[in-house]
């Protein structure tokens, strides 16, 4: 029997506000532990939460940029649960009116577009972090709590079952954190936690309307770990079905090292949690007006941006995606162009060498040594045929460690590509001579080689010759032979 997967995703951001939700602690990543907490936070006896009003606009900007329905009226709920990392033993969050209604976000998987509706999108707060001292929370010894985290403004944005495939869940989540960046209200980094994943997964015959039972993993910090771990528990529940198992609603956690998830308790439903009205904090309201002033604010959106590039300058569908599902690189590949670079250049090399080099060094764009003027002046140099797509490679390795511009180092270095007609005939004529095996090959019909004659050049010239200009010599020479 085959299956189909079925996936609904509920992201977690952390709203970038200099304060927590309902107290005035800070909320810097990286503080040592526990250093960032106050009686509120830390749920003390006798103290009062007060809303951060820029958490309310941040909300209502996401809601916004996601096509949902902002709530005129609005409360808070408390979420009661027991866990060492929650020290009020209760959530502050948003159970039955939450700040943004229904939305959607359309997504592009290979080349086919997906409606992906959005359930809602609500207000609450952190918890706080559990450092477990093993491999992983499965496997430790024991755990220390570190509470900085505690009531740090989150919006958990939570998406109908609409997903079939681990590709489109991490497409939505890759349209998702664009947009969020975008509208300047997270910095969405997965490494430090500001962006998190809770994968609702399911399995069904194909054909079946009704949906199987899921399963539900928890915290995944990567997109790379979205995908696998959907993979991973898709084919564990179709082989359980198939060999007459049954799937348990439960909770589980991916182990991104040993590449598997596995049980963490049983799923609770939401009456389980025994929700209830926040009697500390009464229920708001929001104006139209207050709505309409924050809809003004709104940037460039990714989508808006894709239709953009493809018009303007001349992108495809697939690279136009790729140029603005993250925000940093959108920038900087918009201030290539405006440098000079011809932008399907710009895009080839920031999905390719540049990408590479961020990689290698695990840094964001915005740290890159080498400046989009930079880029844009070695791209240049690239199309005016002053150096080959190769040297060009030796280039921007310099400039990426030493900084610097391209025309410098090319002019310092002597890395300025051969193009004289003169000074490579003698090249050909000699390679030709000392080759006579490949000349013979190539007389036999065996055109590739040409590509050994070419190389012989190349390597001669340390890479500076122009191959146009090599190939159009050795066509010519070894035609007359």
């Amino acid at each position: 029997m085959k299956y189909e997967v079925v996936i609904g995703l509920e992201v977690h951001t952390e709203l970038r506000t200099k304060t927590k939700i309902f107290c005035g602690c800070k909320t810097s990543f990286g503080a040592d532990p526990n250093t960032n907490v106050c009686p509120v936070c830390l749920g003390l006896p006798g103290v009062l939460p007060v809303l951060n009003r820029k958490v309310l606009e941040f909300g209502v900007r996401a809601g916004l940029a996601l096509n949902c329905e902002i709530a005129r009226f609005s409360k808070f709920d408390r979420k009661n649960y027991y866990y060492p990392d929650l020290p009020k033993n209760f959530q502050t969050s948003q159970f039955d009116l939450p700040i943004c209604g229904p939305g959607f976000l359309d997504v592009e998987v290979e080349g086919e577009k997906k409606h992906i509706r959005i359930t809602r999108a609500h207000m609450e707060e952190d918890a706080g972090k559990l450092v477990h001292h093993g491999n992983s929370i499965t496997d430790s010894d024991y755990s220390l709590v570190d509470y900085n985290r505690t009531g740090t403004p989150l919006l958990e944005i939570v998406s109908e079952p609409d997903m079939r495939s681990a590709k489109e869940a991490v497409a939505y989540m890759e349209k998702l954190r664009a947009i969020l960046q975008y509208v300047e209200i997270s910095d969405c980094r997965m490494e430090e936690g500001s962006l998190r994943c809770d994968a609702n997964v399911s399995v069904r015959p194909i054909g079946q309307k009704e949906l199987g039972t899921k399963t539900e993993i928890k915290n995944i910090n990567s997109f790379r770990g979205v995908e696998r771990a959907i993979e991973y528990e898709a084919l564990r529940q179709a082989e359980l079905l198939e060999e007459g198992g049954k799937i348990i609603q439960e909770t589980r956690t991916w182990d991104e090292k040993e590449g598997i998830t596995k049980s963490m308790r049983s799923k609770e439903e939401a009456n389980d949690y025994r929700y209830f009205p926040e009697p500390d904090l009464v229920p708001f309201t929001v104006s139209k007006e207050y709505i309409e002033e924050i809809r003004k604010t709104l940037p460039e959106l990714p989508d808006a941006r894709k239709e953009r590039y493809m018009r303007c300058f001349g992108l495809s569908s697939e690279d136009a995606v790729m140029m603005t599902n993250d925000k940093g690189r959108s920038d900087y590949f918009e201030a290539v162009v405006k440098a000079g670079a011809d932008p399907k250049a710009a895009v080839n090399w920031l999905m390719g060498e540049f990408a590479s080099q961020l990689s290698t060094d695990g840094i964001e764009i915005a740290a890159a040594p080498v400046t989009a003027e930079n880029l844009a002046e070695l791209l240049k140099l690239i199309s005016k045929g002053t150096i080959s797509g190769k040297i060009a490679k030796k280039v921007f390795a310099d400039m990426w460690k030493d900084g610097g511009g391209a025309e410098e180092i090319v002019r310092v270095k002597g890395l300025t590509q051969i193009s004289d007609t003169g000074e490579l005939k003698g090249l050909v004529a000699a390679v030709i001579a000392e080759h006579p095996q490949a000349v013979a090959d190539f007389k036999a019909g065996k055109k590739k080689a040409v590509g050994a004659l070419v190389g012989q050049i190349m390597k001669a010239t340390k890479g500076q010759a122009n191959p146009q200009v090599v190939n159009q010599l050795l066509a010519k020479k070894l035609s007359e032979l």
